[in-house]
């Protein structure tokens, strides 16, 4: 066989393995993307509900208290049962510990500019498989919208005993002021590959 012909093949065969890997890590991601969407409808729904839960049997300076208690413990309970990293973070943190990393940072900041281009907040997502420390991992961040419930502890006339219930669990506090259907925040997940 001419080396040309022979070279020829091993490049013709070069190209479909590669295709072939990555239309394959193409429908991985996509699978992983599907999966952390029901997550985070799953992980949303429980918050939602148990908030809700709290603020009609206790009011709304308890559900403070829920949030800074049961809230990080209802994401522990979705990350063990799940396998993914599960959370939520923002550009104006309430809890300095939920301060968005980098990777949060960077896709939060561009879902701010598709906002101002008129992109609805319900729709931004972002998904990147990465390498970090020689380790690869899938990372999803998306947007939350403040709901009329999220305006009592984190909009704009926030009544005086809730105020002094968030400046006595969170004294670093920067999550208010917002209005409703502005990105509050983010959910974010991560899952080891």
């Amino acid at each position: 066989m001419p080396t040309r012909v022979f070279l020829a093949i091993v490049a013709a065969a070069v190209v479909v393995a590669a295709a072939l890997v990555l239309r394959g890590r193409g429908e991985d991601k996509a699978a992983l993307e599907a999966q952390a969407q029901a997550l985070i409808k799953d992980f949303g729904g429980s918050l939602l509900g148990a908030l809700k839960g709290a603020i009609d049997s206790s009011g709304p300076v308890e559900a403070v208290a829920f949030c800074n208690k049961e809230a990080p413990e209802i994401a522990a309970q979705a990350s063990h049962q799940s396998g993914w990293t599960v959370s939520r973070t923002s550009l104006k943190p309430r809890n300095p510990a939920a301060a968005p990393d980098d990777f949060e940072r960077k896709a939060m900041s561009e879902f701010v500019g598709r906002i101002a281009a008129g992109e609805p907040v319900a729709s931004l997502r972002h998904a990147e498989i990465v390498e970090h420390d020689g380790r690869r991992s899938f990372r999803y961040v998306q947007a939350i919208p403040t709901g009329e419930l999220c305006l009592g502890c984190h909009g704009g006339a926030i009544k005086p005993d809730v105020a002094a219930k968030i400046r006595a669990l969170y004294p670093d506090d920067q999550a208010t002021g917002f209005t409703p259907g502005e990105m509050r925040g983010a959910f974010t997940l991560n899952k080891p590959l």
